[in-house]
């Protein structure tokens, strides 16, 4: 059995759906993407970041990896989910 974090577990990826910010264009992201490129019209398309254990979960670095991590909280840090003097 695996200790591995759910929504890091390939067996579980869901794929959605998530709207174009810029233009509409309707954009495929997996489960575990926090930033995918439009493919119309080449705008940065994220999920919502309040749904993100990275938010709140003192060992989501270890559990996703460093660099998935550091891609996430910048969502974050864009949206103010984080404060950013927790740095």
């Amino acid at each position: 059995m695996s200790n591995k974090c759910p929504g890091n577990d390939t067996r579980f990826l869901k794929l959605e759906v998530h709207k174009c910010p810029q233009c509409g264009y309707e954009v495929e992201m997996f489960s575990d993407e926090g930033l995918v490129k439009c493919a119309k019209c080449g705008a940065e398309v994220t999920r919502d970041p309040k749904t993100s254990c990275i938010a709140w979960c003192k060992y989501a670095k270890q559990c996703i990896g460093e660099n998935k991590w550091n891609e996430i909280r910048k969502i974050l840090e864009k949206d103010e989910i984080i404060n950013k003097k927790e740095k």
